[in-house]
């Protein structure tokens, strides 16, 4: 099963407190591409600029990713500039640059419309529902968003939300869309608003996925599931593990012949694998020297350092 995903496709400039790094390859439909990836056939929609050579494009093309709907402009890509300081828990930008992502205007090439997954990677909501809207018969449809689209654009990002099956966001996004503290109520808010499960990421605690009624046809086990981060050593970048996290859990669904309890809980793991190995290098370097075996052997470590069974009921 092959998946579109929808997003920017750009440029970062990075500092840590290591390290500076400048104009490295970056937004969130790359970084979900290059995690996807290893478990499906991904397909991008996004905009590029002049800056955006055939070199940049193989980092794509020459591991299996379908970049036909990725647009060329003309003009400058979209450029974002950020520094971490201290443990690196939150980004601090220090500008944006949209260029030609301003006026993006997806476009949906016609040999994507017969995929049957879609992921609204974090963009405008009503760029996000106009892609979802040319995807009448998707299997599962899951998307992102953040803090400048629910503060700003929480009319709109609602129509997007009801058109979703899984939402995927933070914790912070999810107490600032309900204006719940408890994540408990808060998850029950958002599944009220459309989507069947939600995912929220808690970064380095790992992530929890909520249920209801809707999430499994003929399941009755709509209890939470919690599952865990692994400790990494030296953070280099925490740029784009948000990204690659929903690029791991959505591409191991995608893989599987249907959904279920068990095959959303392994998703998470997954999810959880390739978050971890996303910030132990700069931007997707270490995603894009990855080899299936060490995702398999870290989704054993994570396996046993949960003592959880994925089986239970």
């Amino acid at each position: 099963m092959s998946i579109v995903v929808v997003g920017s496709v750009a440029f970062d400039t990075l500092t840590t407190p290591k390290e500076h790094r400048a104009r490295i390859q970056g937004g969130a439909a790359y970084h979900f591409a290059q995690s996807a990836r290893f478990f499906t056939d991904v397909k991008v929609i996004g905009v590029v600029g002049n800056d955006f050579t055939a070199e940049h494009e193989a980092t794509l093309t020459k591991r299996g990713i379908d970049t036909t709907g990725i647009e060329h402009a003309d003009g400058l890509s979209f450029h974002w500039t950020g520094e971490y300081k201290g443990a690196m828990s939150e980004a601090i930008t220090l500008n944006t640059e949209l260029n030609v992502f301003g006026s993006f205007d997806p476009k949906v090439p016609e040999s994507y419309k017969s995929s049957d997954y879609l992921f609204l990677a974090n963009i405008e909501p009503t760029l996000q529902l106009r892609v979802r809207q040319q995807f009448p018969n998707a299997k599962l449809v899951a998307g992102d968003t953040m803090n400048y689209w629910i503060a700003d654009h929480k009319a709109n990002l609602l129509k997007t939300i009801a058109e979703l099956d899984v939402l995927v966001i933070n914790d912070g996004e999810a107490r600032l869309l309900t204006g719940e503290h408890n994540l408990v109520t808060a998850a029950k808010k958002v599944m009220e608003m459309g989507p069947k499960s939600l995912v929220i990421k808690h970064g380095e605690y790992g992530a929890t996925a909520f249920f209801c009624d809707r999430s499994f046809p003929g399941a009755m086990n709509t209890v939470p599931f919690r599952a865990p981060a692994l400790p990494i050593e030296e953070v280099v970048d925490p740029t784009g593990a948000g990204d690659m996290f929903a690029g791991g859990f959505f591409g191991y669904i995608a893989s599987q012949p249907e959904l279920t309890p068990r095959v959303f809980r392994t998703a998470l793991f997954y999810g959880g694998v390739m978050g971890s190995f996303a910030v132990e290098k700069f931007g997707s370097e270490r995603v894009q020297e990855l080899m299936r075996e060490e995702i398999e052997a870290r989704f054993k470590l994570f396996r046993e350092i949960s003592h959880l069974d994925l089986d239970a009921a």
